[in-house]
């Protein structure tokens, strides 16, 4: 708090000092211009005396306009309006010549007339620029738009009294992401919401955990929760390449950041730049827990948390007796510099040294809990949202496949395929969905059923009316010139520092990397800025008009983490801006007309690691030409990026996303349809109408599923069986039954637990493709190789993707009463839908027998 009180002192002050700035050279401008107005001796004077008579006269007007003016408006509060605004253009003049008359230069003197022109000018131009220098201040904002939304409020009904739910989605970011970036200070809003006060305090002296677990100069401590464990001297070098563990003991991604020197794909701290602004202010040194072990890790590497297990269910148990802050900060090896690192609610009783005090410190629980949850196959925003907002991930196997009934590529992000799952999703499960009551969709693919929705892509097709309001998000935005000028400023900058990011990765030889030229910088600006402050401002606006529910979809990670790495220093920066948007929400949140519970998930995770086309010369598609005996061609050509935000961008200039072969048509019937979903692949013969099995691929193409099983970058197939029903193929021949999976996993086993059902679940859809392909993962660093142009990718099994987090306040019940992993997209609209049961009724957490016979008559009803 002390740290964030000094910045906001710091940032008054840079922006009167520019103020001040701005208006000396108005000042000089003027003198120059009229000519009974001056600003040196009738001998003359040099620049330098000249250019100090303005700053004076300057200063001086500025500090009797801030000091008396004000008193003179309450001495005049009874005379006339119309005498006043008179009365204000003397009364400036006034100003100024008093204030040229106590200049310490003695210089300046002005003709009454010209004075009140002189001052009128400089209250103009001062004023528009501490209003443009004011528009990227949060804090400023928030007040404005509670002022704007109280005053909308006037003459309505007021609001129930029980709770609100708002559910802020942050795009692609995994656990093992959000807890690393946690740790390293990052994230101090989502820190401090984890943390109980006893760590709290120490962590804003820049105190850290030791590697153990145990606070520093303790024998007996306590270890940190989700087992992150932090250096012993609560420092760590920005490059060690350390390697952990994820939440399921597997070994976790590395990142070192060790490739080129620009460090672009580095893990330590970004450099300074806050959430939400682009001031470039320092924050941290970006250091984290010492480890063992170094390897070479690229701009995509990402770092698993060491020791992570999911957060205990329920409220942490109050701390025990410790030493106080001010003892903690004194502690040897402690770094001064990272607040929050050690942020993450720790449980368990301390042992306080001999001479340290035994009487207990006021504690608190942490507000909020943190758990991993499990993806199906198909990791990405198409399924996993359409199951949290409409409870049905039924017949998505990927971000994008072909419909062999319909003759037609299904995209995710593609407004009219989006309405269609959306209709799908609403027959299966016969129910509207999750915002049907009361609620807001923003930023979404789907809707949710909500009532008031704005950039909602499954709408943005349809003929603008009441019931499509998809872009007056925008328009309801940017009709405020102080938001336009905000987003404006924002917008640019985040365009520079891209060419910036982009131009040192490629002078440093950085690998891997993918091209980020074009029209990117400004995709990735919108994403990052136009969609971010778009959405956050709506989210604002339904909570300070007491809406029930609100769901928001963040893309602004996920875009960056594509083209940068999961864990780039870029995408850090990104982590940054986030934090600062949800700690908005939380103070948006104190003056909202009924109590809000925010609620922060994601909706899949990112694993790093190079292209397929990068590592082997070839595309997935080239490769599934050679099997086939069809011509290759020399040069691989680039596979088409399906991140959403492109999808955002083309909605919202009413240029709606229809891929080349929206409605595929071979150029020959017999050749395959190839497409590519992160590092998952599916091969379809348009011209078979049921799913082809293996004995009928095998006669038709002899070598084609042998040269793809047997291929380095493969890592397992998954096809149709006339004798099993179902199969997955390896390298070496390896045929394992669906059914025997459990006993004998084979190429699955290195994908983790649960796998071997999500490969199950994706059989059984109607549109599986004739053959799934998944890539080839390696647990040692978690990379996976990409089909699409993609350093950081998502779609299929391996690695971080499959595993988003959900963050919850305490006070509701537990996501899963057995403190297992909840799996499933599904599973989390259950969950949520629990919750807001709890908050519209009474205020009692629902047992776990009451959530089983939900879930049980949710699942008759959707059979």
């Amino acid at each position: 708090m002390r740290g964030m009180r000094w910045r906001r002192i710091a940032s008054q002050v840079g922006r009167s000092v520019a103020v001040w700035a701005v208006s000396t050279v108005t000042m000089l401008v003027l003198a120059g211009l009229l000519p009974d107005f001056r600003l040196q001796s009738a001998d003359g004077d040099s620049v330098t005396t000249i250019a100090l008579a303005a700053a004076c006269g300057a200063g001086a007007f500025g500090v009797l306009s801030a000091v008396v003016w004000p008193l003179l408006v309450r001495l005049l509060l009874l005379v006339p309006a119309l005498v006043l605004g008179l009365l204000v253009f003397f009364l400036n003049g006034s100003l100024l010549l008093l204030a040229l008359r106590v200049n310490p230069s003695g210089r300046g003197e002005a003709a009454p007339e010209t004075a009140v022109i002189v001052a009128a000018v400089m209250s103009a131009v001062a004023s528009a620029t501490g209003a443009a220098l004011a528009v990227r201040d949060d804090e400023a904002y928030r007040r404005r738009l509670h002022r704007l939304a109280t005053r909308g409020r006037r003459g309505h009904p007021p609001c129930p009294t029980t709770p609100g739910l708002v559910c802020v989605q942050l795009d692609g970011v995994g656990h093992d992401v959000l807890t690393d970036a946690v740790r390293k200070g990052l994230m101090p809003t989502v820190a401090r919401w984890l943390a109980s006060d006893e760590e709290a305090a120490p962590a804003a002296h820049g105190i850290r955990p030791a590697a153990d677990g145990t606070r520093a100069g303790r024998d007996g401590g306590r270890p940190a929760a989700d087992g992150i464990r932090p250096g012993t001297d609560g420092t760590r070098p920005a490059d060690d390449g350390a390697r952990g563990l994820t939440g399921d003991g597997s070994r976790g991604a590395v990142c070192d950041g060790s490739r080129g020197p620009a460090g672009e794909g580095s893990c330590p701290a970004a450099d300074g730049i806050r959430p939400g602004t682009e001031d470039g202010r320092p924050a941290g040194d970006g250091r984290g827990p010492e480890t063992d072990g170094t390897r070479p890790a690229g701009e995509g590497s990402c770092p698993a948390a060491e020791g992570i297990r999911p957060a205990a269910d329920g409220p942490r148990p109050a701390a025990a007796p410790g030493r106080s802050a001010q003892a903690q900060a004194a502690a040897p090896g402690r770094s001064p510099r990272t607040q929050a690192a050690a942020a993450l609610p720790a449980q368990g009783p301390t042992t306080p040294l001999a001479h340290e005090p035994t009487t207990p410190l006021p504690t608190r629980a942490p507000t909020h809990r943190l758990t991993p949850w499990r993806t199906d196959w198909s990791s990405q925003t198409g399924a996993s949202q359409l199951g949290i907002l409409h409870g049905s991930t039924f017949d998505v196997p990927a971000f994008r496949w072909y419909e062999k009934d319909r003759g037609e590529v299904m995209v995710s992000n593609r407004p009219t395929s989006a309405a269609e799952l959306q209709r799908r999703a609403a027959l299966r499960t016969r129910d509207d969905g999750l915002l049907a009551v009361d609620g807001a969709s923003r930023g979404n693919l789907f809707s949710g059923g909500a009532g008031e929705q704005a950039l909602v892509l499954s709408i943005a097709t349809r003929r603008r009316g009441r019931d499509n309001r998809s872009r007056a998000g925008y328009f309801a935005y940017f009709s405020d010139p102080a938001n336009a000028v905000r987003t404006a400023l924002s917008f640019v900058a985040e365009v520079a520092r891209e060419i910036g990011q982009s131009t040192r990765a490629r002078l440093g030889r950085q690998r891997p990397r993918v091209g980020r030229g074009g029209l990117y910088p400004l995709v990735r600006a919108f994403a990052t800025v136009v969609e971010r402050d778009v959405v956050v401002a709506a989210v604002m606006g339904d909570m300070l008009a007491g809406r029930t529910v609100v769901y928001a979809d963040l893309v602004a990670y996920d875009e960056v983490a594509h083209h940068s790495g999961p864990c780039g220093r870029d995408a850090e920066q990104v982590l940054r801006r986030l934090d600062r948007c949800l700690a908005l929400l939380e103070r948006v949140a104190e003056h909202a007309p009924r109590p809000y519970r925010i609620v922060v998930l994601s909706d899949h995770g990112q694993s790093p690691g190079e292209t397929f086309r990068a590592r082997y010369g070839l595309t997935l598609g080239d490769l599934v030409r050679a099997g086939c005996g069809l011509p290759v061609p020399r040069r691989a050509e680039q596979t088409h990026s399906g991140a959403e935000a492109r999808a955002a961008v083309r909605a919202a200039l009413r240029r709606p996303v229809e891929e080349k072969g929206g409605r595929h048509r071979p150029a020959r019937r017999r050749e395959p349809v190839v497409l590519a979903s992160g590092n998952l692949g599916l091969v379809s013969f348009p011209d078979v109408p049921h799913r082809m099995t293996k004995e009928e691929i095998d006669a038709r193409h002899p070598a084609l599923l042998t040269t793809l099983a047997n291929h380095p970058g493969i890592g397992f197939l998954l096809v149709r069986s006339e004798r099993h029903g179902g199969v997955v193929l390896g390298a070496y021949g390896a045929e394992i039954p669906l059914d025997r999976l459990d006993e004998e996993p084979g190429p699955l086993a290195r994908f983790g637990p649960g796998a071997a059902d999500a490969v199950r679940r994706t059989h059984s859809f109607p549109h599986t493709a004739d053959i799934m392909v998944n890539s080839a993962y390696d647990p040692a660093d978690g990379e996976v190789l990409a089909f699409e142009e993609q350093i950081g990718s998502h779609g299929g099994l391996g690695g971080a993707q499959s595993r988003p987090f959900l963050l919850s306040p305490v006070d509701l019940s537990p996501p899963a009463a057995d403190g297992t992993e909840p799996v499933g997209a599904e599973r989390i609209h259950r969950i949520l839908r629990r919750w807001l049961d709890e908050l519209n009724g009474p205020q009692v957490p629902l047992t776990p027998a009451a959530e089983e016979e939900a879930e049980e008559e949710e699942a008759e009803k959707a059979a």
